[in-house]
């Protein structure tokens, strides 16, 4: 499994609407894309920095998608966000979601 990281700053006045926007918009876009697995969201309540963890199969699905697809979604979310967005990418070494969700399907 192959993890992307982006990390953006919110703007406070907008911090409230971006997880709506982001998963009406941004999601649906993902879970059409080969090798996608999951997405997590994060946003620290008083700085309002946003962390979005995506989860691919493979290294290659996930840059197919920053290739592809990336460039459209920062243009989606420039207008919610101050600055540049910082992407970093990550193999999978080890989780327990995976046990999770032997568990739930059982």
């Amino acid at each position: 499994m192959f993890a992307r990281l982006v990390t953006m700053q919110l703007k406070p006045s907008l911090a409230r609407e971006f997880p709506v926007a982001f998963e009406k918009e941004i999601v649906p876009l993902l879970k059409k894309r080969k090798g996608f697995l999951d997405e997590l969201l994060l946003v620290a309540p008083r700085t309002k920095e946003m962390v979005a963890i995506s989860l691919w199969e493979t290294k290659e699905d996930a840059e197919a998608y920053n290739r592809e697809l990336y460039p459209w979604v920062e243009k989606m979310v420039e207008n919610f966000i101050e600055g540049e967005p910082i992407t970093k990418n990550f193999d999978e070494k080890y989780a327990t979601f995976h046990e999770m969700a032997v568990q739930v399907t059982v």
